[in-house]
């Protein structure tokens, strides 16, 4: 009897396959031809019919060439930062697709000659924040911070190299990166100063002398100190002699009636402060960006230090930033100032969707937050999808992967951090995970 292993067609005959011609179009030919390896592999264990290899390649194909996936965030934190953090905007994304071929990111179309780099992103950042006499953009907010303490406390004929900040502001940023330990590898000395609940006016006035490149304030962003606690604001401080630099980390340019005690750029520096650093992927609800936004001679100085080069941005960033910044709403700001009853009015017709199909779904109640760092403590009102806790599991391993939250024994999609156009996305979802 022939060996049926004869019979799995070779690896060429497979790619003149029309539908794996186009696969290798779109995806490269190692992705396909691995996959096709696989399913070779698998006929030849009796896994599969060897007529139906194609079929079984196609099928285990990715969407695109990279390992990324799409996911519908249904967690209920608007800012998450293991899936990306921000969502950009739809004219964010377009932006990102007319970018990323041949542009005039650095020239200039009338006159031929090389222009500044990202000037759009740049002049939507300072038109978004008047109050600042300067912008640039660097590639994340600790990239701002590290270019701040390279820039004004290294040195030179005055010996400026030190930073004074408040113990009650040495926090750690995430994944172990450490405030204090960034700002200590340029060479720059940190001057701690006052306790980690309380620290005056007068703590920082001691530290401040000759050597004192910057204060530094930092907002603790992902979590509180309460009780009984104190500490100068960025008004008191900017009396002391030397440049204030405020990290305010979320990126929340002006003021949000719903979030109060989150610092913005624009109150910040009217009260103020020399510079301002945040990141564009928080509460701005762009890409991932550092944001410099001050006073003209300390921008512009940052900007001409030589590490900014290895700390500059991509034009898909500046595209990105630029179509956030003049675009309409992004996701984020979307999602923040959600409708209760609009969010809860969605829950209830995919309940009754789901009902529909025998799945055990109702509605709840749910409580949704900021995330990425950004207004610890606050608490939006939101509604959620309760379903089993099987389904949890089910919903993260299908396509597209569909993220919730387990709590008190139910897998909860909270739905102000799903957009409403991918309702229909998720009722699909949860169907496929009960057949």
């Amino acid at each position: 009897m022939a060996d049926p292993r004869r019979r799995i067609p070779r690896t060429d005959v497979l790619l003149a396959d029309p539908r794996l011609a186009d696969a290798v179009r779109r995806l490269g030919t190692p992705l396909v031809k691995a996959a096709i390896t696989a399913a070779q592999d698998r006929a030849r264990a009796g896994e599969i019919d060897h007529e139906l290899i194609t079929d079984h390649v196609v099928a285990a194909l990715p969407a695109t060439a990279s390992a990324l996936r799409r996911v519908v965030n249904a967690t209920g934190v608007l800012v998450h930062t293991n899936l990306g953090r921000a969502p950009l905007s739809p004219a964010a994304l377009d932006a990102v697709v007319a970018a990323g071929g041949t542009t005039d990111v650095e020239f200039d179309l009338t006159t031929g000659q090389r222009a500044r780099r990202g000037r759009g992103a740049l002049a939507a950042l300072a038109d978004a924040v008047p109050d600042a006499e300067a912008v640039h953009v660097v590639n994340n907010n600790a990239a701002a911070l590290l270019l701040c303490a390279m820039t004004f406390a290294q040195g030179g004929e005055a010996r400026r190299n030190e930073i004074v900040i408040s113990k009650g502001e040495l926090v750690e940023i995430g994944d172990g990166f450490r405030i204090p330990e960034l700002l200590a590898a340029t060479g720059a000395r940190l001057r701690e100063v006052g306790t980690t609940n309380r620290t005056s006016l007068a703590d920082y006035a001691a530290a401040v002398g000759a050597e004192t490149g910057f204060v530094l304030k930092v907002h603790p962003s992902n979590f509180q100190v309460t009780g009984f606690t104190s500490a100068p604001g960025v008004a008191e401080l900017a009396g002391l002699g030397v440049p204030v630099i405020a990290d305010i980390g979320s990126g929340l340019l002006r003021p949000d009636p719903l979030l109060p005690d989150e610092p913005d750029a624009t109150t910040l520096l009217r009260a103020g402060a020399a510079l301002v650093t945040a990141s564009g992927d928080k509460l701005l609800g762009g890409p991932q960006a550092g944001l410099l936004l001050g006073r003209h001679d300390l921008v512009e100085a940052a900007r001409r230090h030589p590490a900014a080069r290895a700390l500059r941005v991509g034009k898909l960033t500046m595209a990105a930033l630029e179509a956030t910044l003049r675009g309409p709403a992004p996701p984020v700001h979307v999602a923040l100032h959600a409708d209760p009853a609009a969010v809860r009015a969605r829950v209830a017709s995919l309940v009754a969707g789901l009902a529909g199909l025998g799945v055990d779904a109702t509605a709840v109640d749910s409580v949704a937050v900021v995330g990425g760092g950004g207004a610890p403590g606050v608490e939006l009102p939101s509604a959620a999808v309760s379903l089993p806790p099987e389904y949890a599991v089910r919903l993260r391993t299908g396509e597209p992967p569909v993220v919730g939250r387990v709590e008190r024994g139910r897998c909860l999609l909270d739905l102000r951090t799903v957009a409403t156009d991918d309702d229909r996305v998720l009722l699909d979802a949860v169907a496929r995970c009960t057949s």
